[in-house]
């Protein structure tokens, strides 16, 4: 099967933004003027194509990213549309992992809000191409150059309006063209938009024209053959100004800013042809690198049909009617459908299904996905999120994708037998899903604890339980997800004799540990010198410690960022084995933590919380008095923002209080920040409570 469009021609984008900035209106609109719907779906209607899932429809938002082919003047646009809430902020990382260019989207009235931030800092992880859509310009409010000046000042970008906007809230007419030196109006005919073109009304001709200075300038700045141009006064043509926009954008040095409404379908074409002008194709970018399963050699695969095949896994997504389906972005070669593959981070071999190109929760059957391409795949039922499909004769690893750490759990009790075991299932398809949602079984109480990034997150999971998975459940009260540390230096050593009739068990190890950098995880050092240890016993000291860390000496919680040397020790020629020295290790690493002393971690959260000036101070009152530190205040309009970090402890049912002290006009966002230590008196509250409740059980 043909590709159906050169790969120059394919855009792999996404649009990403703080919640309700207005990306899945957006995406509508792409999808409506390219012809692939045929009727808007509305957001606040429930019948947005883009959110299908039924929790997206009734809540209003988007939880799932959801994937969508459009064409658009001969070019293909594969469009992932991301969630904005901070709960599924995994979503947005995995799909910035496969995309070459993203849309970041702002709201012409809240400009830079935390989410959006958090968003543009995972873009500049995985070095994503960006333009910015300064949205919703309809709004009372809104702020064309207050929100380009905060992405200048906040986001430290280097922002370059394409557009003016011509006319602002009820008054927001149409676009200046800086490109075209034009003036586009949105006239509504038939509750439709026609386009207009005028030249530029002379009220407006000198902004326009400072404007356009100011936007070849930065290009010009990019492009010296344009810089000579433009000091000899000379003004570039079109085409020479996109494509150094283009260069730049590409490279990361500008990011093209446009403006509209897309509620009400005001320029979205406009942004359509900035993704076609200045976002890459496949072809634009670096080739991907990858390196062998068994060294640290890199391997470089060229984004075309005849290399090697190299796709990466980056969502999977449970289907009634399907089973998996595992979405794919090929970067080299061809998949096709009835194919033998190999998942190279796993080293297994496994036969592809089907292969569709989605539509958010519809799908099309094809035969192939070429490279540059992205779509699902049935049948790759051992693959996980992160892994490489490569070709048994030429395998590659591709750099998996990094997901934050679960901050907050809860325990689920099915109410009969029969919802026991699809409870299991549920747990088990949604796990391999949502790489930030775990599953994990007390053993002392039975209870089945999941964790997730929020209370919203475990809502939906606990939905999704009931309606795709028949699971009836009664659900415990959000626990925080603390952790354990280290906060001393100690050299502990420990010997494990026993002797039984037969073979015995025997060994001896001595170790130092000291703390690590927060957010380390563990350092495992062996300087064992002269056998006294087999090399073969070293990794069954490392596992031991790996299982002591599980569960904490304090109060049972997972130990974290420690550094472990292993100094020296002992065997026996007879009675030693791995289980010994890893019985021996994990019951040593316990004591010499204990020696060394242990602090209680807590998740602290960044909160801001947007009220009116009124409310302002019973809203940092209320922060602080949940042990909250103000780290900001500004003024935005007659509203203020409050910054501040928080435990999250503190914060379960903030939305209920929020509402009463800002009589129902406050609203806040939370985001996980980093784990810091309990004050030692709350600290020991929460493992006397903890020990007395395991006591209970």
């Amino acid at each position: 099967m043909p590709r159906d469009v050169d790969i120059s021609k394919v855009r792999n984008v996404g649009l990403t933004a703080h919640i309700d900035a207005g990306k899945t209106t957006v995406t509508e609109r792409i999808l409506y003027f390219a012809g692939k719907t045929h009727r808007l779906g509305e957001v606040h209607d429930g019948e947005a194509k883009m959110d299908w899932m039924p929790q997206e429809r009734e809540r209003g938002i988007t939880i799932t990213s959801a994937a969508t082919t459009a064409y658009w003047k001969d070019h293909r646009i594969n469009i992932i549309d991301t969630p904005g809430h901070v709960d599924f902020t995994a979503e947005v990382e995995r799909s910035l992992r496969v995309l070459d260019g993203t849309v970041a989207l702002f709201c012409a009235v809240g400009g830079v809000q935390p989410q959006s931030e958090t968003v543009w800092r995972q873009a500049e992880k995985y070095r994503v191409p960006r333009l910015a859509f300064i949205n919703k310009m309809d709004r009372v409010g809104a702020d064309f150059e207050g929100v380009v000046a905060s992405i200048r000042a906040e986001l430290g970008a280097n922002a370059v309006p394409v557009v003016l906007p011509i006319g602002v809230e009820d008054a927001f007419e149409g676009i200046i063209d800086l490109v075209d030196m034009k003036a586009v109006y949105f006239d509504e005919v038939d509750k439709r938009i026609a386009i207009r073109e005028e030249p530029i009304p002379d009220a407006l001709i000198e902004t326009a024209r400072a404007a356009e200075a100011m936007m070849i300038e930065k290009i010009s700045e990019q492009d010296d053959r344009l810089m000579e141009k433009f000091l000899e006064g000379e003004t570039p043509g079109r085409d020479e100004c996109i494509a150094a926009m283009r260069a730049a954008t590409i490279a990361g040095d500008i990011i093209p800013v446009l403006c509209g409404a897309a509620f009400k379908n005001k320029g979205v074409r406009r942004l359509m042809d900035a993704i076609i002008d200045y976002l890459p194709s496949p072809l634009d970018l670096p080739p991907i690198i990858g390196t062998r399963k068994e060294g640290n050699a890199e391997i470089v695969r060229q984004p075309n049909d005849d290399s090697p095949l190299a796709a990466l896994a980056f969502k999977i997504q449970a289907d009634k009617h399907m089973g998996k389906l595992t979405y794919v972005r090929v970067y080299s070669g061809v998949l096709g459908a009835g194919e033998v593959v190999y998942n190279s981070t796993r080293e297994k071999k496994q036969r592809v299904g089907r292969l569709f190109e989605m539509h958010a929760g519809d799908r099309q059957t094809i035969e192939k996905l070429h490279a540059g391409e992205v779509g699902a795949v049935v049948g790759l039922g051992d693959t996980r999120t992160g892994d490489t499909i490569t070709s048994e004769k030429h395998p590659i690893v591709l750099e998996a994708i990094e997901f934050p750490t679960p901050v907050i759990g809860m325990a689920v009790t099915p109410q009969s037998n029969v919802d026991r075991d699809n409870l299991q299932k549920g747990l088990i398809r949604l796990a391999e899903e949502d790489p930030t949602f775990t599953v994990a079984t007390n053993e002392e109480t039975g209870d089945v604890v999941i964790s997730g990034m929020g209370e919203l997150h475990l809502e939906i999971i606990v939905d999704r339980l009931r309606r795709e998975f028949n699971v009836a459940t009664e659900v415990g009260n959000p626990q925080v997800a603390y952790r354990e540390t280290i906060v001393g230096t100690v050299d502990h050593e420990n010997k494990l004799v026993k002797q039984t009739g037969g073979h015995g068990q025997y060994a001896h190890v001595k170790m130092h540990i000291e703390p690590a950098e927060p957010g380390s995880g563990l350092h495992f050092k062996d300087s064992v010198v002269g056998g006294r240890i087999p090399r073969e016993y070293i990794p069954a000291v490392e596992r031991g410690v790996v299982d002591a860390m599980v569960e904490g000496p304090y109060a049972g919680y997972p130990l974290v960022d420690v550094w472990v040397e292993l100094l020296d020790g002992s065997s026996h020629d007879v009675d030693s084995s791995e289980m010994a020295f890893r019985i021996c290790a994990a019951r040593g690493f316990r004591e010499a933590c204990r020696k060394a002393g242990l602090q209680l971690l807590e998740p602290v959260m960044c909160v801001e919380v947007t009220a009116s000036e009124d409310h302002t101070g019973a809203v940092t009152a209320s922060l602080c008095s949940k042990r909250g530190q103000i780290v900001d205040m500004e003024s935005r309009g007659k509203a203020s923002i409050i910054r501040a970090r928080v435990p999250l402890a503190e914060m379960f049912g903030y939305a209920s209080e929020i509402r009463n002290i800002t009589s129902g006009r406050g609203e806040f966002t939370m985001q996980f920040e980093r784990y810091e230590a309990v004050p030692f008196a709350l600290a020991e509250e929460i493992v006397k409570a903890r020990r007395e409740a395991k006591g209970k059980k």
